[in-house]
């Protein structure tokens, strides 16, 4: 697809674009038999009417506007990935004339906000603060709770319950005296004080002994998921078999031998401490990233119109629409969950759309000074993963991408994730409490620069 970009002013852009003759028509033949599936015409069995006949009949206006319902996001997503541009938000698309017939092409033109430019300041050789990998001997002790938490046994005892005591029960739960589906259970284990059961029921069974009869009264919640028993008042008749106390075994090397491989509970404790220093060190390792990222961001100099903030924001909020749609969540459930409007969620999420397009026009601009390229091979190796999961080899994959457009995508994620490697490894790490101490520093000049611009380094 051919395309004209002009850059306008307030970081927007306008894309003429042209539609091959050939794809306008076979659009509109493919709109056509949608449509002829639903016509009646004499001589013809529904759904068997031939396109050249529904186009006679209905117009050829007509059917290609139905085309245009079905193809023209198509058709846009293709023009702009052939313009370059990095769009933000939604775009105003015009057509300002319509091809009359068959065998004419379709001309199309769009403005959008494009992500905006960085001028870099320093990027190279940045001190940032990053974090010393400790692991704290209260985290090992928890975490050697936990496991002493999953051997753990429960025992019977002839004393009354008390929290964190199991109960053995068989219970039965009747509404307005009738005995409702669900409502009956035996030899059920709960545990006291673990939230399990609806609210009021454990606390009513505190205290009880073991061959015990007790009367619990409770109230299912408006929003339990049975909405036959939502709101409903509930008695139920329980049964206390037995009173279960938990009891864990000593730290002690037989634990360890037990619950592990190794032989001695020192060992064990190394071993978790190795365990959690190295996600400790991961986790500083990704943090440091974000923080050089920033610390260049910083440096650099990005105005951001707030019509490209809000189209930012706007864009994130969309992609949540579609992961929830994906859970088989209603958008308008979540949003009423959370006891806020589309609009609310959207102005929210602003500043961090803003960060987001910082940090991008940053790194794109580090990319263009290095002149950051990305080879055939490192996209060959960067679709290894996604070929997998579709069961082809990373070659057909790119060549799908590359028949499709999609393939500068692909190119500039490379090159962004290529120029964020080159800053973070220039990087120099210094102590956190150093990095803390220079942020609290302020000088005359900091107060200059701040008042000089529209955005500045801690604001």
């Amino acid at each position: 697809m051919e395309t004209t970009v002009t850059e306008l002013e307030d970081s927007r852009a306008r894309v003429e674009a042209e539609v091959p003759a050939a794809d306008v028509d076979r659009n509109v033949q493919r709109a056509a038999r949608a449509m002829g599936s639903e016509m009646r015409l004499q001589g013809f069995r529904r759904g068997k009417v031939p396109p050249a006949l529904v186009i006679q009949q209905l117009g050829f206006d007509t059917v290609l506007q139905q085309a245009l319902r079905d193809s023209l996001s198509e058709w846009y997503e293709r023009a702009l990935l052939a313009s370059g541009v990095s769009a933000v938000g939604d775009p105003e698309i015009d057509i300002p004339e319509a091809p009359r017939e068959s065998g004419r092409p379709l001309r199309f033109q769009f403005e959008v906000a494009v992500r905006p430019r960085a001028r870099l300041g320093d990027y190279k050789g940045l001190e940032v603060g990053k974090a010393e990998p400790e692991v704290p001997d209260d985290i090992v002790e928890r975490e050697l709770e936990r496991m002493r938490e999953g051997s753990s046994r429960l025992e019977p005892v002839d004393r009354a319950a008390v929290a964190g005591d199991a109960l053995l029960i068989d219970f039965a739960g009747t509404i307005d005296g009738e005995l409702f589906e669900g409502g009956e259970a035996h030899d059920q284990l709960l545990e006291l004080g673990s939230g399990r059961f609806i609210e009021g029921f454990e606390d009513q069974l505190t205290g009880a002994e073991p061959d015990s009869e007790h009367q619990v009264e409770i109230t299912f919640p408006d929003d339990y998921g049975a909405e036959h028993l939502a709101g409903k008042d509930a008695s139920f008749a329980v049964q206390v078999k037995e009173v279960r106390e938990k009891v864990l075994p000593d730290l002690d090397d037989d634990f360890a031998s037990e619950a592990s491989e190794f032989d001695t509970l020192d060992e064990l404790r190394a071993d978790i401490s190795e365990k959690l220093a190295g996600a400790v060190e991961e986790r500083i390792e990704q943090d440091f990233r974000v923080d050089v990222i920033d610390a260049v961001t910083d440096a650099a100099t990005v105005e951001i119109p707030d019509e490209i903030v809000a189209a930012r924001a706007t864009e994130r909020w969309q992609g949540v629409e579609r992961q929830l749609a994906g859970r088989g969540v209603d958008p308008n459930t979540y949003l009423q969950m959370q006891g806020k409007t589309r609009e609310e969620i959207v102005e929210e999420s602003k500043p961090d759309a803003e960060r987001d397009l910082r940090r991008e026009a940053a790194m794109t601009a580090v990319a263009e000074a290095e002149e950051i390229e990305v080879s055939e091979e490192e996209m060959v190796e960067a679709l290894a993963h996604s070929a997998e999961h579709e069961r082809t080899t990373p070659e057909k994959l790119l060549e799908r991408l590359r028949r499709e457009g999609r393939d500068p995508l692909i190119r500039e994620d490379l090159r962004t994730r290529k120029a964020i490697d080159l800053v973070v490894e220039s990087a120099k790490p210094i102590p956190m409490a150093k990095a803390e101490a220079r942020e609290k520093l302020w000088t005359p000049d900091d107060e200059r620069e701040q008042a000089g611009s529209l955005w500045t380094p801690g604001t």
